[in-house]
């Protein structure tokens, strides 16, 4: 009960953590089928699932399964692979929990308030900081969404940091959009994105090197922002954002490229199939 009550509080206050529960057994083993533990983030636990080598390795399998995000499984046989005593065989089932990713937006204008929308479908809670109280209203931002009436400089003690916070500077000032990148970049965030021209984000690196920043934390910076698909409304830059948002999320190092470009698998015939083309 108490990895089941732990891994509540984990999943709660959003630290990392993965569920490992015993799904199979064989022959003589430490642990029973249904046994549970839960590993942290920094390689801490709560429960047991036996110990020695077989609990070591389902630890480390863990700890990948938590920066990956996806639910993996061990099996081993304790003897041969492991030549640990006992003789049997063991399966885990190692679940990274659920923890809700937090958008944080510098600017509650047009582009601001349309990422604010998409991101908060697709299961992000949202920040927005601002001082214009005429555009901070709840009328213009999704339900939940965590609003800020502040100047942005001043606020960033306020909102999330880590390796599930997820930071984007649309503001309406390039002062501001400067000082914000100053003080973001030291900070510990997943992401990190700025609205702006090419030469707007070469100027700001230029002066903020000159004002003593790190020149290597530029790499931190995705700017400018969102993907290359023609966007120019409010709500397409949105889109775009938002794809390089998850493209970030999902760990995909794939260059974005229509699904269409490639032969997929499909049913009968020869077994494959090929977008039409447009007409030139």
């Amino acid at each position: 009960m108490k990895v089941l009550l732990a891994a509540a509080d984990a999943a709660k206050s959003g630290t990392p953590a993965a569920l490992v529960t015993i799904i199979g057994v064989a022959g003589s083993t430490p642990r029973s089928g249904g046994s549970r533990m839960l590993v942290y983030g920094n390689d801490q636990i709560v429960g047991t699932v036996g110990g020695g080598e077989f609990e070591h390795r389902v630890r480390a399998e863990a700890l990948l399964a938590i920066q990956s995000g996806q639910p993996r499984r061990y099996a081993v046989h304790l003897t041969r692979d492991l030549g640990m005593c006992c003789g049997g065989a063991m399966e885990a089932y190692i679940e990274p929990l659920q923890t809700q990713d937090h958008l944080i937006i510098y600017g509650a204008g047009h582009v601001g308030a349309a990422t604010a929308a998409l991101a908060s479908a697709v299961d992000f809670k949202v920040q927005v900081v601002d001082d214009r109280d005429e555009l901070l209203t709840a009328e213009r931002f999704p339900p939940g969404t965590e609003l800020c009436l502040q100047d942005p400089r001043r606020a960033l003690d306020k909102v999330a940091w880590g390796s599930n916070s997820y930071h984007l500077i649309v503001t309406h000032n390039h002062q501001l959009d400067q000082d914000l990148l100053e003080q973001i970049l030291p900070r510990p965030v997943a992401w990190l994105g700025m609205i702006g021209s090419r030469a707007k984000v070469a100027k700001f690196f230029v002066r903020l090197e000159a004002g003593g920043t790190d020149p290597t934390l530029f790499k931190k910076v995705c700017a400018p922002v969102g993907l290359d698909i023609g966007a120019e409304t409010p709500e397409e830059i949105a889109i775009s954002i938002l794809a390089e948002i998850v493209r970030v999320r999902r760990l995909c190092s794939r260059t974005p490229s229509p699904l269409s470009n490639d032969p997929i698998p499909a049913r009968g015939g020869d077994g494959r199939a090929i977008a039409p083309r447009l007409a030139d």
